[in-house]
C-alpha cells in the first residue's frame, strides 16, 4: 500500500496513536504500521493507507494530528531525499502544471526565511510551470527538518492530502464559552474524548457526572445525540459555575448551535439511575469526580441510615417538591465510584459501545491492575497525562459481550486511586 507521512502534534504523545487507531475504526480506513517505529519525541509517523482519499478522511476530524502528507522521500540530507523523489518521476506530470505552494517547517530548530527558499529552490528540478498560489493551491508540498538531541536533521517530503481538525479547539475554547465551571475540561481533550468514543450520526451519548456540559458539546458536534446527569443541578442550571445568571448549560448549547442535538439534562444519582433496565447508550463519556477541585457525593446520610423524618412542609409544600430542594448527600469514596461506572456501562452500553473516562492514579503507586476491570468490557486505551506525584489516565474501553446479571468483579487488592482525595490533600504521604 501506498505510505504516508502522519505529522502530530507535538503535546498529549500517550494519546496519539489511540486516537489514530479510534479514527481508523470509526471512518472504517485500514492503516498499517509498526508500533515500535512510533518515538514521542518525534511528531513523525510512517503509516500504510490504500488511497489519498482515504488517508484523508483518516485524520479530517482528528484532533492531534496536523496533517497527512502522501510520502514522496525522507533522508538525513536533501541529496537523499533528492534521490528517492527522482525514483518516481511519474508523479510528477501528475501537477506538472497544476497551481501549487510549499510549505517549509523544522521541528528542533527554526529556519530563517532565506532557509526556507533556499530549501524549496533545491526542488526545481520538480520543474512545476503552473502558477504559485499560498491560498487554494491545486497542490501543496510539505518539506520538514526534524531535529533530534543529536543535531542530525531528517528530512521528509510530501504532498499534503488531508489535514486534522485542530482549528476546533480554538472554536471550543473555554475561554470563550459562555458558561463554564472549576471542572470544566479543556477544548482540546474534551474533543479527544468525543473521538476516543467515536461518537457521530446516529450514536446516542450520555455523560453521568456532566458538570457543565463540556462532553455533550463536543459529542454533539460530531453528531451524536447527547444526555446528561448530575447529583448537583445548579452546576446544570448556572447557579454554581464562574459565569452565573447566564442560562447554565443551555446557553453553552446555543453558543455552539447543538441544542438540537442535545436531548436533555436530568438532576439525579448516577449510581441510583432511573434509565429503564438494558442497553441504551452507545457511548458514555465522562469525568467522574475525583476530589481535585470537587468531591463526590452519592444520595445518603453520613453515618448511614436514618428513620424516615416526618414529612417537612416549607410554606405549605412538601420540602422534596420544591425546586430549590437538595436531597441529602454523603462522599463517594473515588474507588466506588469507578466501581459503580462500570456497572453502569456494562449494564447500558450497547455490545460495541464505548466508556471513555478520566482515572487517577498516585504516580509511584501505579501498576496496570489498578485499571478497574469488567468480564464484558475490553481495555482498549490507556494514556496518561502526568502531573507530577499523580496522573489521571484516560480510559477507553469497549463492550465486547452482553451482560450477564451474575457477572462481577471484586478487586483483588485496594487500588492506588482508592481515597484519591485523601490523599492528594495529604500530598500522597504514606499510607497509615
Amino acid at each position: 500500500m501506498p505510505k504516508f507521512i502522519v505529522y502530530f502534534a507535538q503535546l498529549h504523545e500517550d494519546f496519539r496513536l489511540p486516537e489514530l487507531d479510534a479514527l481508523s475504526k470509526l471512518e472504517n480506513v485500514r492503516v498499517e504500521y509498526d508500533p515500535r517505529s512510533y518515538i514521542r519525541s518525534s511528531p513523525f509517523l510512517v503509516v500504510e493507507i490504500s488511497s489519498s482519499e482515504q488517508a484523508a478522511k483518516l485524520v479530517r476530524r482528528a484532533i492531534l494530528i496536523r496533517s497527512i502528507i502522501e510520502y514522496w522521500g525522507s533522508g538525513h540530507t536533501y541529496s537523499d531525499v533528492y534521490a528517492e523523489v527522482k525514483h518516481e518521476q511519474e508523479r510528477w506530470a501528475l501537477y506538472k502544471t497544476s497551481s501549487f505552494k510549499f510549505t517549509v517547517d523544522a521541528f528542533g530548530k527554526s529556519l530563517t526565511q532565506e532557509e526556507k527558499v533556499r530549501v524549496i529552490n533545491g526542488f526545481s528540478f520538480l520543474e512545476f510551470t503552473g502558477p504559485i498560489r499560498m491560498r487554494n493551491a491545486q497542490a501543496e508540498f510539505f518539506v520538514c527538518e526534524e531535529y533530534d538531541e543529536t543535531r542530525e536533521p531528517k528530512i521528509w517530503f510530501g504532498r499534503v492530502v488531508g489535514t486534522g481538525s485542530r482549528d476546533l479547539i480554538d472554536r471550543f475554547d473555554v475561554k470563550k464559552r459562555k458558561y463554564l465551571g472549576n471542572t470544566t475540561m479543556d477544548a482540546e481533550l474534551s474533543l479527544l474524548m468525543a473521538n476516543q468514543a467515536q461518537a457521530q450520526n446516529g450514536m446516542f451519548v450520555y455523560d453521568p457526572f456532566v458538570g457543565t456540559g463540556s462532553f455533550l458539546l463536543t459529542c454533539a458536534h460530531f453528531g451524536a445525540c447527547t444526555v446528561g446527569s448530575d447529583i448537583d443541578g445548579r452546576q446544570i442550571r448556572g447557579t454554581a459555575g464562574f459565569k452565573r445568571g447566564v442560562d447554565g448549560i443551555r446557553a453553552n448549547l446555543a453558543q455552539y448551535n447543538v441544542e438540537s442535538h442535545v436531548i436533555d439534562t436530568a438532576v439525579f444519582d448516577a449510581s441510583r439511575n432511573p434509565w429503564r433496565p438494558g442497553p441504551l447508550f452507545d457511548a458514555i463519556v465522562t469525568d467522574p469526580p475525583y476530589g481535585v477541585r470537587a468531591g463526590a457525593k452519592r444520595q445518603g446520610r453520613v453515618g448511614g441510615t436514618k428513620s424516615e423524618l416526618s414529612l417537612r412542609l416549607v410554606d405549605g409544600t412538601p420540602s422534596h417538591a420544591r425546586p430549590d430542594y437538595y436531597p441529602p448527600t454523603e462522599p463517594y469514596e473515588m474507588s466506588f465510584v469507578i466501581r459503580d461506572l462500570l456497572h453502569l456501562a456494562a449494564e447500558k452500553l450497547v455490545v460495541g459501545g464505548r466508556l471513555v473516562y478520566w482515572l487517577p492514579t498516585v504516580a509511584g503507586e501505579y501498576t496496570p491492575h489498578d485499571v478497574p476491570e469488567h468480564p464484558v468490557l475490553q481495555l482498549v486505551a490507556n494514556s496518561e497525562q502526568p502531573f507530577g506525584s499523580w496522573s489521571r489516565r484516560l480510559i477507553t474501553m469497549e463492550k465486547i459481550k452482553p451482560l450477564d446479571s451474575h457477572e462481577a468483579v471484586v478487586p483483588e487488592r485496594d487500588p492506588a486511586h482508592k481515597n484519591f482525595r485523601d490523599r492528594y490533600f495529604n500530598k500522597f504521604g504514606p499510607v497509615a
